[in-house]
């Protein structure tokens, strides 16, 4: 083995992040412990999981454990664990760099004061970093379970790490703090015995220490265990407070801050099962684009897989937690995980747990919750939507069975008034005379409430639901409808808005006297437009563009285009409002060069209303130009 010393700089973000954790947190540093204890956990864990196929890998150390060695004298504190250790590349990886976790993109974004906001941390996943909150400097001994070879990492958390060979007589990891001078109480028994009731409590592998039993002359040093080590989501939850329920969910996400919700659950019957998952406050900022989840699977409390996406939907993805069973052989794989009735169970519990928990947050009316150190009342389903409303609309997508629970969970804006508002509310708010439940797509909020599709509509009374996110116009095609009231595009198709007989018989006379005219438009726009009519959606602009009832909405065309993918050319209706000076002018324009480009501006005009650049900016600009020249 080489003797050689290494040294390595840190990543840029990991300096970063290090000064975060440094300087923004020293008012939480006892949580390093959790962090460290729960590190040392999951080595136990991985262990464990290769152990039941490995069978020689834990050879005479079969004890799993983690130890707590305090040293008064020297000012150390060490977490020392006999999992699955840390080979050399490992240990540069794992310790030097957070070349996985998008740190760098994220701390990028930051602004000074947002880099001072203590509850950005959990963003970063960087527990062990949490050392330096006591520590002036760092040392990790660990040995690779199956290997000879054990390496030293070494850092004042200065810039720079060392990396050199080392000894330990067996697997595991050492993490040595050297504890700075204000830190020395996690030296001490009390202090240390403190932090692991209160967060570490429940972790299933022993936390021992060496404590001083006894009285006078029957004093003796004593190893102890210091947690109950019983699985939280075994135990009933009359034993459980909210305290207790957030401290497993930081220790188990590395999330710095409380839960938003979460649910604890037992089944039993023919399946034997046990979860306990929880919601967070915030979504990380790579929510939509990162495809795994956060549930961590067990077999009768033996750890078997980060990630379990064979349980949990991809569109719960921001779920975190633990689910158990009873059933599955311990020996599991994902390639068996795939093909399992037992799977096909669970994951069905964890959909239904979670729409429930989902549903209750939705009844509840506001609360009181602390949000960046302040107390505020809000409402905290309006809170999740906020965060993972997108993601959650991807489950009505792509989950016909629970399609119908989900469409009551969703939430938009509406031209009635400002907010969130449900399915259920509009349909209770709807004229009797109403028979469907209206939209309008835009790329924006200010888009969408200024859209002239809305015009006639918002005139009769009848609220308009505003969808700004480009997923929702596919939400809506695979709901189709809702409480037996089907969803109506304000821009596609006729509106077929409830009308008189008089009414119906004033807009054909209208389409008749107009016929001539509408000819001569579609004459000149014959390129860009299929058809051209009279409408009476409009009542304040002059024209817009409509799709037909079935076709793709211009916006969705937009969007598969820009995803790369080949959408042929759609041409789409131009309606014009009969009302409307412009149109009425235009009518008894002879000029056909004149004519033509009122035309023309008549359905760049549309284009620019929906939030479409016309094809030819350069000569829309000029025809805007020459009319107000002549203006």
């Amino acid at each position: 083995m080489s003797t050689t010393v290494e040294k390595h700089v840190f990543q840029a973000e990991v300096n970063e992040v290090l000064s975060l954790v440094v300087n923004s947190l020293y008012s939480h540093r006892e949580v390093f412990l959790r962090e460290l204890i729960s590190n040392a956990a999951d080595a136990i864990d991985q262990l464990n999981f290769r152990s039941l196929t490995e069978h020689t890998l834990l050879g005479g150390d079969k004890d799993l454990r983690i130890e707590l060695i305090r040293d008064e004298k020297a000012n150390t504190l060490t977490i020392r664990d006999n999992g699955v250790g840390m080979t050399r590349e490992e240990l540069i990886s794992h310790l030097g760099t957070i070349a996985r976790s998008g740190s760098k993109k994220l701390m990028q974004s930051l602004s000074a004061e947002q880099k001072k906001d203590i509850t950005l941390i959990g963003q970063f996943g960087v527990g062990f970093y949490s050392a330096f909150l006591v520590a002036d400097s760092v040392t990790v001994v660990s040995r690779k379970a199956g290997s000879e070879d054990a390496w030293v990492w070494e850092s004042e958390a200065k810039g720079d790490f060392e990396v050199r060979p080392g000894q330990r007589n067996q697997r595991g990891t050492d993490v040595i703090l050297h504890l700075k001078d204000d830190a020395k109480e996690y030296a001490e028994e009390w202090p240390v015995r403190e932090v692991v009731r209160k967060y570490s409590d429940y972790v299933r592998w022993p936390i021992k220490m060496e404590v001083e039993q006894g009285h006078g002359d029957d004093k003796k040093i004593e190893w102890i265990t210091l947690n109950a080590a019983r699985a939280l989501w075994t135990r009933s939850k009359s034993e459980l407070d909210d305290a207790q329920y957030q401290e497993f969910y930081k220790a188990l996400s590395h999330d710095w801050q409380e839960p938003l919700a979460w649910t604890h659950f037992k089944v039993e019957g023919t399946h034997e099962l046990a979860g306990l998952l929880y919601i967070p406050s915030k979504a990380p900022f790579d929510l939509v684009e990162k495809r795994k989840g956060g549930v961590r699977l067990f077999v009768k409390r033996v750890f078997i897989m980060d990630d379990a996406q064979e349980i949990v939907p991809e569109w719960l993805r921001f779920l975190r937690g633990v689910v158990d069973s009873e059933d599955l052989p311990l020996n599991v794989s994902r390639e068996i995980l795939q093909k399992d009735a037992t799977t096909r169970f669970i994951k069905k519990q964890v959909v239904g747990k979670t729409i429930s928990l989902l549903e209750d947050l939705a009844k509840e009316g506001e609360t009181e919750r602390t949000v960046d150190g302040e107390t505020k009342k809000v409402r905290r389903y309006e809170t999740f939507w906020e965060e993972f409303g997108r993601v959650l609309k991807e489950g009505v997508y792509h989950d016909i069975e629970s399609r119908e629970r989900l469409a009551g969970l969703l939430r938009f804006h509406s031209s009635s008034n400002d907010g969130w508002h449900g399915l259920q509310d509009y349909v209770a708010r709807m004229p009797a005379d109403q028979k469907s439940i209206y939209y309008v797509a835009a790329d924006s909020l200010a888009t969408a409430k200024a859209s002239p599709h809305i015009e006639a509509l918002k005139k009769r009374g009848f609220e308009v639901l505003l969808m700004t996110d480009t997923i929702d116009e596919w939400i809506v095609d695979a709901l189709r409808e809702f409480d037996g009231k089907p969803f109506v595009s304000a821009a596609k198709g006729a509106l077929d808005l409830p009308e008189s007989d008089e009414q119906k018989q004033a807009k054909e006379e209208k389409q008749k006297h107009f016929g001539p005219m509408l000819e001569r438009v579609q004459k000149v726009l014959d390129a860009n437009v299929k058809t051209v009519r009279v409408t009476d959606r409009l009542t304040d602009s002059p024209a817009c563009l409509v799709s037909d009832e079935h076709g793709m909405s211009a916006r969705q065309e937009r969007v598969l285009r820009e995803a790369g993918h080949e959408v042929p050319n759609q041409k789409r209706i131009l309606e014009l409002n009969p009302d409307h000076a412009v149109v009425k002018k235009m009518e008894a324009l002879q000029d056909e060069a004149q004519f033509a480009d009122w035309s023309s501006l008549l359905y760049d005009q549309a284009l620019l209303a929906e939030g479409t650049l016309p094809a030819d900016p350069a000569a829309f600009s000029k025809r805007v130009a020459a009319l107000m020249a002549k203006a």
